[in-house]
This record gives structure tokens, sequence and C-alpha cells, in this order.
């Protein structure tokens, strides 16, 4: 029985750890904060400016209120002729800023920006690519990503089969 119990502790340690890698941070799951907001209707954003990539933008994203002139999360991705990101920038707009959604294609540089603008809280996740996504979202609920359960389904396996092998040794 001992050697039952090792060997699931030791796969339940692999897939615990494997949930927290620092690669594998979950950014459609933000949770509304549970501090005072500073005014009626308030929201944040990812923020970052002039990040590598997206991931790196959404990890260090500084974590502070939207000024109250604001409505929307803007997303700015600077990319060469090739997709290759140059730079991504996040924080939060105006209306009149976000009519500038879309793409565009500078020829004298050779490279591109697509801008998205969204409503709600962290809803700035993902960064346009292209025309499909480069888009102005508005009234969405709290959060426009769908929560991940993904953690919560390898924990929820790992309940029963604890409990069986706790069994088998009593």
């Amino acid at each position: 029985m001992a050697v039952l119990t090792a060997i699931y502790l030791v796969i339940a340690s692999k897939l615990l750890l494997a949930m927290v890698k620092s690669d594998s941070i979950n950014f459609y799951n933000i949770q509304p904060p549970v501090d005072a907001t500073p005014y009626p209707k308030s929201f944040k954003c990812f923020t970052c400016d002039q990040a590598s990539d997206n991931y790196n933008c959404n990890r260090w994203a500084e974590d502070k209120w939207c000024p109250q002139n604001t409505q929307f999360c803007m997303t700015i991705h600077h990319f060469s002729r090739h997709g290759k990101t140059k730079f991504v920038t996040k924080r939060c707009a105006a209306w009149e800023e976000c009519n500038s959604a879309g793409c565009r294609h500078h020829g004298n540089t050779h490279h591109s920006v697509c801008v998205s603008c969204c409503e709600g809280m962290a809803c700035n996740v993902e960064m346009p690519t292209n025309h499909t996504n480069a888009v102005f979202t508005r009234s969405q609920a709290f959060s426009s990503a769908a929560p991940s359960g993904r953690k919560w389904n390898y924990i929820l396996l790992l309940i029963p089969a604890l409990s069986i092998i706790l069994d088998l040794e009593q």
C-alpha cells in the first residue's frame, strides 16, 4: 500500500507543478477585484508599454484602475511584414481612441499595426493580428474571457484517486 501512495503522491505533485508553471498562466480567469472601486463602473485593463510580446505584457501588466474618462481597454500590436511581433502596448482608452480599431500596413517602414478595443474588466487578454480580430467590441459582461476549468479538472480527478488509495490502506 505504501508503494501505491508514493506513486500517487509523485503523480499528483507532477500535475500540480505543471499547473503552476509560469508559462502556463491562465490570463482568461481574471476575477473582479474585491477592494473598493475608485468610482462606479470602474475597471482595469492589461497595461504595458512596448512589451516584447503578448505573454510578457499580460504577465507584467500594471494592476491599477483605469481613469474615469476611459471606458475601454485598447491593445496595439506592431509586427513585421512576416508577422513577427515587434512590440505590444495595452492601456485604458476613451471612445474616440477606439475608432482607430483595425489593421494598417505602413509600406515605408515595412511593418503593420493592428488595434483592438473591448469593454469589460481585463478584456484585452488577446492581441489583434488581422482584420478579423482587430475590432472594437462593446457591451460585454464583467469579463470577456470565459473562465477555464482546466486546473480544476485535474484536481477533481485526483480527489477520488486519493480517497481510493486511502481506503485501501485501512
